[in-house]
């Protein structure tokens, strides 16, 4: 087993996004503290996320966008022309203190994930997985792109195979953009079918390397594994690749106030480690995730499993008062269930496979049998 390493920063215990923005959320800082109070994060397991330079951040961003954001974060507000121009200072995208530092900090981290994941070891970055920046404007919460930095310096240290997967939500647009014209990297999207930014249909290839799989509402457990055994795992055969990036989006899980998949966290942590188990080098970032409770419990889990630690079925008196000091105004006081505050291990969310699910494998097979007969 390859030795774990967590990347973090303090910078993620600063209030962010502010009003009732969905990220106005404590996540990356309570998944951090709940691995403190399991006695989960010794030093040597831990890194602190750099903040790339603005040098850094031009080998993707443009050096106009950049610019813009860093003096909106220093005048506090972005004027009409930058909020039109480059999506600064909106709801969605809103000007916060200390904006600047904490996106490009996401930036460093995924770098440093990489090249740690080149060295050997199994990082794992949860600020990291903003897949909807663009090269020149904010975008659906993200001020820049981390895992095109993550995919990037694996290509940079001489990787000719490499693989993005992404098990948020919300389809990766902005990567999938990205590497379109790079031969070296293949992106695979399980999104919701039918959720913003609506893109990453099955018949989306990008540029000839994307592999998506939009998903129905209620996608439950047993529906992820009969996906990842018939269509992503066979795949991942086939292109052999030299490092994984893999996004880990908790709005997948259910109980998310923005989305409607309904899986569990057990559900995705065997995703994970399935994946993991087919690359000699893997990169493991963070993603969306609205719900306090379910993003804490499922990275705090994911975690202990790239660590090799085991979850108790029961969290000690120390890590429940963690959770129950959560709250989030977009749930319901009687939406929240008991289990979220006492344990990190959701109960399997089992179910039929639909034939909508049968039929998405099915095309994907097929696809891949007419890319092999013609190769």
């Amino acid at each position: 087993m390859r030795a774990a390493v967590f990347i973090g920063s303090e910078l993620y215990r600063s209030p962010a996004f502010g009003g009732e923005h969905p990220l106005a959320i404590p996540r990356v800082a309570t998944v951090m503290d709940l691995c403190a109070a399991l006695g989960w994060l010794d030093p040597a397991e831990y890194r602190v996320a750099p903040q790339a330079t603005p040098e850094v951040l031009s080998e993707f961003h443009h050096a106009d966008y950049i610019a813009a954001l860093r003096a909106a974060d220093e005048a506090g507000s972005a004027s009409l022309e930058v909020r039109e121009r480059f999506g600064l200072g909106t709801r969605e995208n809103p000007i916060f203190p200390g904006v600047f530092a904490r996106a490009a900090s996401g930036v460093g981290g995924s770098k440093l994930a990489a090249e740690l994941a080149l060295e050997g070891l199994v990082p794992f970055h949860p600020a990291g997985g903003t897949h909807h920046g663009r090269p020149d404007r904010a975008r659906g919460f993200c001020y820049f792109n981390d895992p095109v930095f993550a995919v990037r310096g694996f290509a940079e240290a001489g990787l000719s195979r490499i693989l993005y997967v992404d098990l948020d939500a919300h389809h990766c647009d902005g990567v999938q953009e990205a590497i379109a014209t790079d031969a070296r990297i293949h992106t695979v999207s399980i999104h919701e079918a039918g959720r913003w930014p609506y893109t990453g249909s099955a018949e989306d290839r990008g540029g000839g390397r994307s592999h998506n799989y939009p998903v129905p509402a209620g996608f439950n457990d047993t529906e992820l594994d009969f996906l990842m055994q018939t269509v992503v795992l066979p795949l991942i055969e086939k292109l052999a690749p030299q490092a994984l990036v893999i996004a880990c989006g908790a709005d997948a899980l259910a109980g998310d106030p923005l989305t409607r998949m309904g899986l569990s966290n057990e559900a995705l942590w065997r995703a994970v480690d399935s994946l993991i188990a087919r690359s000699p080098t893997a990169a493991v970032l963070g993603g969306g995730g609205y719900n306090p409770w379910t993003v804490a419990r499922y990275w705090t889990g994911l975690w202990a499993r790239l660590s090799g630690r085991d979850v108790p079925a029961e969290l000690p008196e120390s890590a429940q008062r963690i959770l129950r000091s959560l709250s989030c105004e977009l749930l319901d006081e009687d939406t929240i269930e008991e289990s979220w505050t006492r344990t990190l291990a959701d109960i399997p969310r089992t179910g039929p496979v639909r034939a909508e699910v049968k039929e998405l494998a099915a095309r994907a097979v097929a696809r891949r049998h007419e890319l092999c007969a013609a190769s």
